[in-house]
C-alpha cells in the first residue's frame, strides 16, 4: 500500500482546503519546497501535487513553484499532480520539467477524446483523477456536479492504457471522517484499472482497512489534512502497511 502525502498548491503556498473550497483553506507552509523535502526525508515514496489555482482556472498557476520541487527532488521520488490540465502541450511541459505522471480529471470527463490522445502521446504517464459525491462525478475543481456514475466511467477508460485512477470522495476530503472504502473498493472492482484512495484519510485505522483491501484492487492512498494536522504519522503509517502488507504476503 503505497501512502502518499499531497502538498496542495494555492498562490504559491501549501495549504488544505475542507472539501474542496477555496474560501475554507489552511495554510500549512509557505514554503512547499521544504514542504516536499520533508515528506521525502519521511520516507515518503510518491508525492501528490495538486495545482488549486489551475483547477479553477483551468490552466497551469503554480507552475513555478512545481518546477522548483521537481527540481529539488530530482530522481528521489515519482511526483504525480493534478489541476487545470486541459491540452497535451501542458502535459508535454510538466513531463520535460520532470513529472512522472500528470492527473487529468475535468477533461477527462468533458472530453474523453482528449484522454485517449494523451495516453497514447504519453503512455504510462498518465492518471485519471475522479472526484465524486454520492458516486457522482464531479468537474471544475468540483464546482460542477455530472449526472456520470463514477464505475461507469472507469469501464469507459479501460482500454486507453491509464496508469491508474484516484478516487476522491468529495464529501470527506480535508474532513478527517475516514476514507470512504466501501465505494473505493466498488470501483476498484468495477474495472481493471488500479484505484488509489483519496479523501478522509485520518487514523491507521484507515490505513489497515485500506491494506485488507489491497487485492480488489487498492493500491495506495493520498494523505493529506491528518499529516499536517498530527492525527496521522505518515512514517509510522508507512511502516504499518509496509508491516501488514508482509504479513499478507
Amino acid at each position: 500500500m503505497l501512502l502518499i502525502p499531497a502538498i496542495d498548491l494555492k498562490d504559491g503556498q501549501c495549504v488544505r482546503l475542507q472539501q474542496g473550497d477555496m474560501n475554507r483553506v489552511t495554510t500549512f507552509n509557505t514554503d512547499p519546497v521544504a514542504q516536499a523535502v520533508h515528506w521525502l526525508e519521511q520516507g515518503a515514496r510518491r508525492l501528490h501535487l495538486v495545482d488549486l489555482n489551475g483547477a479553477f482556472a483551468g490552466k497551469p498557476k503554480n507552475l513555478g513553484v512545481v518546477k522548483e520541487i521537481l527540481q529539488e527532488l530530482g530522481d528521489e521520488i515519482p511526483v504525480q499532480l493534478g489541476g487545470g490540465i486541459r491540452d497535451l502541450d501542458t502535459i508535454e511541459q510538466y513531463i520535460d520539467a520532470g513529472l512522472r505522471y500528470v492527473i487529468i480529471g475535468t477533461a477527462a470527463v468533458k472530453n474523453p477524446g482528449f484522454l485517449a490522445d494523451a495516453c497514447s502521446a504519453f503512455g504510462g504517464h498518465i492518471i485519471v483523477g475522479l472526484d465524486a459525491k454520492d458516486g457522482k462525478v464531479a468537474t471544475d475543481g468540483w464546482s460542477k456536479l455530472t449526472g456520470h456514475e463514477v464505475t461507469d466511467l472507469a469501464k469507459k477508460y479501460e482500454d486507453l492504457g491509464v496508469d491508474s485512477i484516484i478516487y476522491t470522495d468529495i464529501g470527506r476530503d480535508g474532513m478527517l471522517s475516514g476514507v470512504n472504502i466501501e465505494a473505493t473498493v466498488r470501483l476498484a472492482q468495477a474495472s481493471t484499472i488500479p484505484v488509489i484512495a483519496s479523501g478522509g484519510l485520518s487514523n491507521m485505522d484507515d490505513i489497515e482497512k485500506l491494506c485488507a483491501v489491497e487485492d480488489e484492487g487498492v493500491i495506495g492512498v493520498i494523505a493529506g489534512r491528518a499529516i499536517y494536522s498530527g492525527d496521522l504519522d505518515f512514517a509510522a503509517a508507512q511502516d504499518r502497511a509496509d508491516a501488514l502488507n508482509g504479513a499478507a504476503e
